[in-house]
């Protein structure tokens, strides 16, 4: 097996053990086996929703960093810091000359492995939410 193909198959699998993990999580702390079949289903749909909507605003918000929409607010936090280190404004550099230092050392990754398992665990959840709704919900009667 290729070295490339490896790796890959490493990340997918660490993000599906991490998402695991977090579906157990929810599934063991909602007493999965104490309930009926239509319960046990609602807390699947909960444990693969939670998982892949976590993964996925992790795979979101790893996309907006990377794209350097968060360099302001880090220029503004180096700034208060440096305002009370004393000589600290000996330091200041401009916005723009942060930004194209910060721009320069944001490494590209192409990882797609976190927002496919994330849509993968979400599409699991939205499925469990639809054998619930189809099989066990009953409207209420308004008499």
């Amino acid at each position: 097996m290729k070295q490339q193909t490896r790796e890959t198959l490493t990340k997918y699998a660490v993000c599906v053990g991490i998402e695991v993990l977090i579906a157990f999580l929810v599934i063991w702390s909602k007493g999965f086996f104490a309930h009926s079949t239509a319960v046990n289903i609602q807390i699947l749909s909960d444990a693969f929703f939670v998982a892949g909507i976590l993964m996925t605003l992790f795979a979101c918000m790893m996309f907006v960093s990377g794209e350097g929409a968060l360099i302001g607010i880090g220029f503004v936090l180096r700034n208060v810091v440096l305002a009370f280190i004393p000589m600290g404004r000996a330091r200041h550099e401009k916005y723009i000359d942060y930004r194209t230092r910060k721009m320069n050392e944001i490494k590209q990754n192409n990882d797609s492995c976190i927002l496919v398992t994330g849509l993968f665990f979400l599409a699991i959840g939205i499925i469990f939410t639809v054998i619930w709704y189809v099989a066990f919900y009953t409207p209420p009667v308004i008499s």
